[in-house]
């Protein structure tokens, strides 16, 4: 079987989906890596290395998408990856199919047999893939906030944030963070937070997960149940907003409303929207950000919306990102995806379309598109 991983694309994106050793694993059972020129170079693992291991360098994403019978990205595919599809190629990545229906149309148009990385759950019931990125991306949100609420930073607008310091520092003010979400994203923001100096506020419904994050949590955090009300009195207070709620695909209603921001938020208040979704948790989450343009202001709040957080810390967190995948990799380079798939219900989870049919129900609900489950796809 031959597996290739091409350079990613997205704005400010800087991991690999395959590491060199990763790659020797899957050499070491008869398989074949393709890398395109550069796709490890920016999280610390050039060409030689991955030519050590014994994978081969080719120039350019054509010829990784032309040549595999398995294509490995990152991030949901762009334009020049949907002009790359074709009947018959395995493709796994993190879709995040709901949100792009050009993607889905491609996807089906083009009968490929697509696995989201995000979709892929365990015996838990927990998504072991993405809950390594999610504690990056909350801390990650944190980091970039305390930038972002200095002077120093320049709004989309021309003005300057407010100069909020994060940390704690004699004689003046702390600064107020509110952390809505209790999971590892959550958990992972409130550390940073906290680490900083500020108060922090940790809001959830489930007061299970609550009490297990006071269990890890220094002495600065408290904890509320998340009410409308509640809400409301923080962001009365709250310097700095950081949502990690991933709220249903299919709900209709919102955990924060636009009118509560406009009743309620504090005029300087920063808002991190780490789940980030469009029409999620948050009515005022409107658009995805990147890199290069981070911030965007809606009713006099600025919002830090960057849907890949964890690309600012590549090399921090690329080997937590391809280890729980390996095992999925070397049981399709020994059974064939299809056959990998029928055996594997915790693989078939991820399975998002099979030779032109839908197969993740979100996405279904979402984008009102026919459904098939996967099991029917496969002809189990």
């Amino acid at each position: 079987m031959i597996f290739g991983v091409a350079k990613e694309i997205k704005d400010g994106e800087t991991r690999v989906a395959l590491l060199p050793t990763d790659a020797k694993e899957l050499i070491e059972m008869g398989c074949k890596v393709l890398i395109e020129t550069g796709a490890g170079a920016l999280c610390g693992h050039p060409d030689e290395e991955y030519v050590a291991y014994g994978c081969e360098i080719v120039p350019t994403m054509a010829d990784i998408y032309n040549k595999s019978d398995m294509v490995l990205g990152i991030k949901e595919l762009e334009e020049e990856h949907m002009a790359l599809l074709r009947e018959g190629l395995v493709l796994a990545t993190s879709l995040h199919s709901n949100a792009h229906p050009e993607e889905v149309d491609a996807l089906l148009k083009n009968k490929v047999t697509s696995i989201a990385y995000e979709d892929i759950t365990d015996a838990k019931g927990e998504f072991p893939i993405l809950k390594t990125q999610s504690p990056v991306a909350g801390s990650g949100a944190v980091i970039m906030a305390a930038y972002h609420m200095s002077a120093a930073s320049i709004r989309p607008d021309g003005t300057r944030g407010p100069g909020v310091m994060m940390t704690k520092i004699t004689g003046c003010p702390v600064a107020e963070v509110t952390i809505t979400g209790a999971g590892f994203a959550g958990i992972a923001a409130a550390q940073a937070a906290a680490g900083m100096g500020a108060n922090v506020t940790m809001m959830d419904v489930n007061v299970d997960k609550l009490n297990a994050a006071r269990a890890v949590l220094p002495d600065n955090v408290q904890y509320l149940l998340s009410t409308k009300s509640a809400i409301e009195q923080r962001l009365e207070v709250s310097d700095l907003l950081v949502n990690c709620v991933p709220w249903p695909k299919n709900r209709k209603d919102y955990l924060i409303t636009r009118e509560m921001m406009q009743k309620h938020a504090k005029s300087t208040m920063m808002v991190c929207d780490v789940a980030c979704d469009v029409d999620g948790a948050l009515e005022t989450c409107i658009q995805s950000t990147s890199h290069s343009e981070p911030l965007y202001q809606l009713d006099g709040l600025t919002y830090y919306c960057v849907d890949n957080i964890p690309a600012a810390f590549g090399r921090t967190c690329c080997q937590s990102f391809t280890q729980p995948m390996l095992p999925f990799l070397k049981e399709i380079a020994a059974k064939g995806a299809v056959q990998a798939l029928k055996d594997n219900k915790f693989l078939r989870t991820g399975l998002t379309s099979y030779d032109g049919k839908l197969t993740l129900l979100e996405t279904a609900l979402k984008q009102n598109r026919p459904y098939t489950t996967p099991e029917e796809a496969l002809g189990m």
